[in-house]
């Protein structure tokens, strides 16, 4: 089970606001977008146990997931990043995974880096 850092009620919180801001066309505060961010990561890790595919949402945070293979030194094989905006709106389902990939806003490589099937994460007006 993934380490839990952000408080379930802080990172709902954070989530909630983070897409209130996005559905009116604002940007969230750094805080709130960071905490939402890694609070997002936080339940990937918990819902996705593993360690075979990193997932990067620069400069917010980072966490290991998926079964399969655990990878421990160098670059991982198995790497999805992309920027806050776009995490947010995939775990939320407001952005489709291969749209997603297919427009070039997530970066994804390795023979495990696909997300799908855990995605969305959250519904929006959660």
């Amino acid at each position: 089970m993934a380490r839990r850092r952000v408080p379930a009620p802080d990172g709902e919180a954070a989530l909630r606001a983070a897409l209130a801001a996005a559905a009116a066309g604002a940007k969230a505060e750094r805080n709130t977008l960071a905490t939402a961010v890694r609070y997002s990561l936080e339940e990937l890790a918990e819902r996705a146990p593993g360690n075979s595919v990193e997932v990067r949402v620069p400069p917010f945070g980072v966490t290991q997931c998926v079964a399969g293979p655990r990878h421990t030194r160098g670059t991982p094989p198995n790497v999805i990043e992309t920027d806050a905006a776009t995490w947010l709106a995939l775990i939320a389902g407001q952005q489709s995974w291969d749209a997603a990939v297919g427009s070039g806003k997530v970066a994804a490589s390795g023979l495990r880096a696909n997300l799908s099937e855990w995605l969305p994460l959250f519904r929006a007006g959660r």
